[in-house]
């Protein structure tokens, strides 16, 4: 089992930058994909980025460009860099290992709101 802790959340103006951290425990991390999802009040969770155990990526069309999603498989962490925020980038955003299940952080807040 892989145990997920999402930070770096918090409140940004427009345009602002925020970089999320997910740090993992409890199994082989690198043998994992990772992703980073959100989810915004009434809607869907939607996934932002995942990064494959061998550093392949993809994106949603929404973020591509604003956003990089890496991982530090030494330190055991995924990272989301998130530029150029807009407000509708806001929701909580969950940190994801999958492998032969699925394996779910807490989440944290991001709010883009001048």
């Amino acid at each position: 089992q892989v145990q997920l802790v999402e930070s770096g959340g918090g409140l940004v103006q427009p345009g602002g930058s925020l970089r999320l951290s997910c740090a993992a425990s409890g199994s082989i991390y690198s043998t994992y994909n990772m992703g980073w999802y959100r989810q915004a009040p009434g809607k869907q969770r939607e996934l932002v980025a995942a990064i494959t155990r061998g550093g392949s990526t993809n994106y949603a069309d929404s973020v591509k460009g604003r956003f990089t999603i890496s991982r530090d498989n030494a330190k055991r962490t995924v990272y989301l860099q998130m530029n150029s925020l807009k407000p509708e980038d806001t929701a909580v955003y969950y940190c994801k290992a999958s492998r032969n299940s699925d394996y779910w952080g807490q989440g944290t807040q991001v709010t883009v709101s001048s």
